[in-house]
């Protein structure tokens, strides 16, 4: 049986679902599963929920992985993309990162909520992690 051809924004939306999986397994302190999704090569950046910047592709992988360890295993995450795209070798989503998390001395998990922007551009043939900007969420009432 032949091989389906997807487009840019069909691949792309197949990643996103390995790109979800990876969020839910992170809050609950495993990086493995966004370590295999992140750039190898340069430039790459991250901008923390807390503040701060990380650049280059190792830097930012390190920190990925030192932060996972401060989640405790009973977390969960749902994305909610707003927007999305690809073309060509890069694409993006926007959109809300709803989790439930518990972190550090927590006693309780709690809610986070996140705005969050990553673009991801093709590797070597697959979709890498290449800038992720994600802040604080202020829920409207």
């Amino acid at each position: 049986m032949p091989k389906t051809l997807q487009t840019p924004v069909d691949d792309f939306d197949d990643f996103m679902e390995q790109r979800a999986a990876a969020a839910s397994a992170y809050v609950t302190g495993d990086a493995s599963p966004l370590t295999r999704l992140l750039a190898v090569d340069s430039p790459a950046t991250f901008f923390a929920p807390r503040g701060g910047a990380v650049q280059g592709a190792t830097e930012v992988g390190a920190r990925y992985v030192g932060d996972a360890h401060n989640f405790h295993s009973q977390g969960s995450s749902r994305l909610e993309v707003l927007q999305v795209g690809a073309s060509g070798d890069i694409a993006y989503w926007v959109g809300l990162q709803h989790a439930v998390v518990q972190i550090g001395d927590m006693t309780q998990p709690a809610p986070m909520d996140l705005r969050v922007t990553e673009i991801f551009r093709r590797e070597h043939g697959e979709w890498k992690l290449v800038h992720r900007h994600a802040d604080a969420h202020a829920n409207a009432a």
